[in-house]
């Protein structure tokens, strides 16, 4: 379905506003965030339904030097919103400005006289305004004041307890993408544009498409068995490597190293998606190219095997 994402929320159009909104940080759109979605809608079905997120992530904003976590970046994570139903995604600036804002003055300059919402729904640890002043409890105080639905969402678990953003991640880090594919309900994955690198993968017989990181959040450091998302709509299966090129010397920045299956053409310049589907080994050292290359081929034939099955 068509969505909208919005990044300034002054002086919005019409068409934007007196919708149900879902509230959150939302990163990675995971099952428990598509139970708040779903409750937004089906609290009140003959409304549109948006999403109200943060950009940057305020983790970004108040703690710059951290590593990078994100799960999804805007466009990967207004996707997943629209997937799940979303008519409008309001991307809202976290900036000084918005986190010097006190909890009442969000609530009644931004979710009312801006959105104009009619709906809300949050997770019940919701936490928003100056110094997090904000919670579920003042924003149901809050709504009721003002004649505004609310919908407050208890967390979605599973045997191992609520599904969260943070243990996507560390399930990410520790090298177990299925688990956090369970979590998610889908599989993770990684978007951006192919760069040009040194060709030495061709040479070896296993050409490559590589993506930074960048932002994203960076997994166990090795070899997947991966499905790259093509910008044509096609998915490929493939082997990829996620480091720093040890044997080569080392990278600075880690990268995505993808070998797609039976696939030939030219992707430079272009954006796509490799999605982790299972992990194969760690990121090792080799005693030379032709150590490293047997390895290759180790690697793309058991993820062959994996992705058949």
């Amino acid at each position: 379905m068509d969505c909208r994402v919005w990044t300034d929320w002054h002086a919005l159009p019409e068409a934007a506003r007196g919708g149900t909104v879902a509230l959150g940080n939302l990163d990675g759109v995971h099952l428990g965030h598509r139970a708040v979605l779903a409750a937004a809608h089906s609290a009140r079905p003959d409304l549109p339904l948006a999403a109200l997120t943060f950009e940057p992530h305020p983790r970004e904003h108040f703690r710059p030097q951290d590593p990078p976590f994100r799960l999804t970046l805007l466009p990967a994570k207004a996707a997943a919103l629209a997937a799940a139903g979303c008519a409008h995604v309001h991307a809202v600036p976290f900036d000084a400005s918005l986190s010097a804002m006190e909890a009442e003055a969000f609530c009644d300059t931004v979710l009312h006289d801006a959105l104009g919402a009619r709906h809300l729904a949050c997770g019940a640890d919701f936490a928003f305004g100056h110094r997090r002043g904000g919670d579920a409890a003042f924003l149901s105080r809050w709504a009721e004041a003002r004649g505004i639905g609310l919908t407050i969402v208890p967390a979605v678990s599973d045997a191992a307890g609520p599904i969260s953003s943070t243990r996507i991640r560390r399930a990410l880090q520790d090298g177990y993408p299925e688990r956090a594919a369970a979590l998610l309900g889908r599989d993770w994955e990684v978007r951006g544009e192919v760069f040009h690198g040194d060709r030495l993968g061709r040479e070896l017989g296993w050409p490559t498409a590589n993506v930074w990181l960048g932002r994203h959040l960076e997994p166990a450091r090795g070899v997947y068995a991966v499905v790259a998302a093509l910008p044509d709509g096609s998915l490929v299966p493939g082997v990829a490597n996620v480091g720093r090129r040890p044997t080569l010397g080392g990278d600075p920045e880690t990268r995505l190293e993808t070998h797609l299956f039976d696939w030939s053409g030219d992707l430079y310049g272009q954006e796509i998606g490799i999605r982790l589907h299972r992990f194969l080994r760690e990121d090792a050292t080799f005693d030379g190219l032709e150590a490293l290359k047997a390895a290759i081929a180790d690697d793309a034939a058991r993820a062959r095997a994996l992705l058949r099955a």
